[in-house]
Formats: C-alpha cells, structure tokens, sequence
C-alpha cells in the first residue's frame, strides 16, 4: 500500500552530502516542524529527471518559499556521491536539498517503489512531488508515467498551495 495524502511519513534515513563528506538525515531532520516539498526521481542525470523534473524547481524555488515553503527536498534511489555530482553540475546545489535513498528503504516504506530492471537500473522511486506539512502528507502528486514529469512538476505544486 503506498502512502496517502494525510499521511505521517514513516522514519527513515537518508544521506546527503556536506562539506564534511557524507552524513545522515532522518525523516524527523528533514521534515518535523517544516513545510516540504519532496519530489522523487528516478534516477539521477536520466533525461527527464535532468532536464525536466529538476530544473522546474530551480526555476521556481522562490515563488515555493515565498508561499511559505522550508525546504525544497529531492530523493532518489542513487547513492551520495552521483546525487552530490547532481547537485554540482545542474546548479541545484545551494537550492535543493538531496536526500539519497541508496537501498530504497525510504521509497519502500511509502510504497512507491518502480521497478526499472527492465532498463538495467534495478529498483527506482516513482516519480512525484509531495508537500509535507510537520511530517504529514498534505499534497501527493504521482506521475503514471516515470518518463512523464507533467503532474510531479514543481507549477503543480506551486499552483496547490
């Protein structure tokens, strides 16, 4: 069963990159007494992810604070360092915060797992964007399709708050 809006997120760890080297985030330090935006891809640098999912919310980073918005949070099924890569070469890196999902423990625990071994990459998110309010979900939007980043886009979220 895969996680509702007015959902609590179930704890979890990522891992994200700092000027220290890689260090570990829970639910509890991403999301509690926060506004998020999460938005979820399947793979870092993959075509859609890079050239259309990410960029949407570069674009409107400040137009999401300014509605009241902490953190603008991405999660993907790929280790530290090619997220921290990520971050480097899309510009993102001071805008979004990436949260690594390296074994899908996260992604499993809300039940949006993809299975993309068809196309060599093993077990992936699906692609959507949610808004968390204190840990709880307030908005899911999830994409049919992963190659689609139309409903999970960062106008979409921007438009339900």
């Amino acid at each position: 069963m895969s996680i509702s809006v007015g959902d609590k997120l179930p704890e979890a760890t990522f891992t994200t990159m700092t000027a220290e080297g890689p260090t570990q985030m829970s639910t509890a330090d991403v999301f509690d007494g926060r506004k998020v935006v999460l938005f979820a891809v399947p793979g870092a640098f993959t075509p859609t992810c890079h050239m259309k999912h990410l960029p949407g919310f570069v674009t409107h980073a400040a137009d999401l604070k300014a509605k009241g918005v902490d953190t603008i949070a991405c999660v993907s099924v790929n280790d530290v360092f090619v997220l921290n890569a990520w971050a480097d070469q899309s510009g993102a890196k001071d805008v979004v915060t990436f949260l690594a999902d390296g074994s899908a423990d996260f992604t499993r625990a809300i039940g949006l797992e993809l299975d993309a071994s068809g196309f060599g990459l093993g077990i992936r998110s699906q692609r959507y964007a949610m808004l968390v309010d204190d840990g709880v979900v307030k908005v899911l939007n999830l994409e049919e399709v992963a190659s689609s980043a139309d409903v999970s886009g960062a106008e979409k979220i921007l438009a339900a708050l």
